[in-house]
């Protein structure tokens, strides 16, 4: 092991290891990275805290014209071996389910999901990185064929957004989980609320919602339910909506109410806990936030239901 591999100041490497993507320099910015592994900096630090803001700088580079596209796809693909090489010197084994996860179909950029899937292999999950552009309906046909825990989905730019609604939507369909992230959400994860998925601005904090199964799954108990009592619940939230619009009409917020109070003890009866019936009428506050009428009964129908824990 050289001086220059045996330190564990991440700043003095960061510094080596640019300087190793500038010269192109793959053998030594791999020995350099699984130097500090040797030296005992933990495996996701070195991806978080060395190759992730290197390879965010190469990026910063690439945009103000200080290095050409060459030299960008260069410092990517030597990050990408130190990646590989980083997991093959750890070798962890996965103690948990599994998590598929890629980039919306379109994106192509995907070492921000590639270090996302590191460090979930990292904390035990058992991992299938599919990669970039993967089209909605062969990510499903994968999902059908392979009993995964949840998806994490990776998405740049917002113009990917209907894209990324579609998978969202067919994840769903499959029963799986999904977690997002990337900037096509927006930097803080608001087009994500939008629509309604779990939004992780970190690999970090994908792992931790993936870990959740509570905050991963806003109903679990509706998993075991039957075609027939799914569709009945999926009946009954649609009744939100119509309810809604009849206590606007009249102008009688407490129409709404005591609506949302009945169908709360109805979902709870099979199991269904009450914040399944907050999430759409949140979703619908954001959405009608323009409308007082509207807007003052939402708040009074989340107010009859108190003590919620979602």
């Amino acid at each position: 092991m050289t001086a220059a591999t045996a330190t564990t100041d991440l700043g003095e490497a960061y510094s080596g290891y640019l300087d190793h993507l500038a010269d192109a320099d793959e053998y030594a910015a791999t020995d350099l990275a699984i130097g500090l592994l040797d030296a005992g900096v933990p495996a996701e630090r070195v991806l978080l805290d060395l190759v992730a803001p290197a390879q965010a700088e190469v990026g910063e580079r690439w945009a103000r014209n200080e290095w050409s596209v060459a030299q960008e796809h260069a410092a990517t693909h030597i990050s990408e071996q130190v990646v590989a090489a980083v997991s093959a010197h750890v070798k962890p084994r996965p103690t948990g389910g599994r998590v598929v996860v890629a980039c919306m179909d379109g994106e192509w950029h995907a070492p921000p999901p590639r270090l996302v899937a590191e460090v979930l292999r990292l904390r035990g999950w058992q991992v299938t990185f599919l990669g970039a552009s993967v089209p909605a309906a062969h990510l499903v046909s994968y999902l059908h064929r392979y009993d995964a825990h949840a998806v994490a989905l990776a998405c740049a730019l917002p113009m990917r957004l209907p894209y990324a609604h579609r998978m969202i939507e067919a994840c769903r369909r499959s029963d799986v989980p999904v977690v997002v992230g990337g900037r096509g959400f927006g930097t803080d994860g608001r087009w994500a609320r939008r629509l309604g998925v779990a939004w992780a601005p970190d690999a970090p904090s994908a792992a931790e919602l993936i870990a959740d199964e509570r905050a991963l799954r806003g109903v679990p108990a509706a998993r075991a339910y039957t075609a027939a009592q799914l569709d009945a619940t999926v009946s009954d939230l649609g009744h939100i909506a119509d309810f809604l619009a009849a206590a606007v009409y009249v102008d009688d917020p407490s129409l709404f109410t005591e609506f949302v109070e009945w169908l709360s003890g109805i979902l709870r009866s099979p199991g269904v806990p009450a914040g399944a019936v907050v999430l759409p009428l949140e979703h619908y506050a954001a959405a009608l936030r323009d409308f007082p009428r509207a807007a003052r009964a939402l708040a009074l129908g989340c107010a009859a239901l108190p003590g919620l824990a979602r």
